[in-house]
């Protein structure tokens, strides 16, 4: 019984071994990862409170503006955003700009934020919203918002259109082409 269990500790500790050295040729430890907290930690992120951000909101200049309200913690944001993101590509040129409004939490911004617009290659503006006061804010975006992500504010000049929802790339392309006219 006690060579089984000799046997089964050294192969434990071999397996071990070889998992380790498969995690730092990934890159998960050390190089890529230092890397790319090189590139998040230089990002500067442009952090709003409400009355700050509120401008976002009412610009009348016939650019079409899709404002996106997000986190890294929401699975359904987490999901939407390569479409804002395609979105952005291929009306970019057409007047129409995407904001990317982060609601993670302040003390992630270094943490998981910044390295999640890394990772992600998010080349879509992406701006913070630090204000606590949520139940001011809200209603001022829509009277109809709840307060829960993803939440979609499409407007240009004076029209504009709410959507609490997640959207798919030909959902949130449909509701656009009515702004491009």
């Amino acid at each position: 019984m006690r060579i089984y269990v000799v046997v089964a500790s050294v192969l434990m500790l071999f397996n071990c071994n070889n998992v380790r050295k498969e995690t730092v040729a990934s890159g998960k430890i050390g190089g890529l990862k230092s890397i790319d907290s090189e590139k998040a930690s230089s990002i500067e992120l442009e952090v709003y409170n409400f009355s700050e951000f509120e401008k976002f909101l009412t610009k009348r200049d016939d650019t079409i503006y899709v404002i996106n309200f997000w986190a890294t913690w929401c699975a359904p944001c987490v999901k939407e955003l390569p479409h804002f993101e395609k979105l952005n590509n291929e009306y970019g040129n057409k007047n129409v700009k995407v904001i990317l409004v982060s609601l993670d939490f302040p003390h992630l911004y270094e943490s998981k934020l910044k390295p999640f617009i890394v990772s992600h290659k998010i080349k879509s503006k992406v701006v913070a919203l630090d204000d606590p006061n949520m139940n001011s804010w809200i209603p001022k975006v829509d009277s109809k918002w709840s307060g829960s992500i993803p939440a979609t504010v499409i407007y240009k000049n004076n029209t504009k259109k709410f959507f609490e929802q997640s959207f798919t790339y030909d959902t949130l392309e449909n509701e656009l082409k009515p702004f491009l006219n």
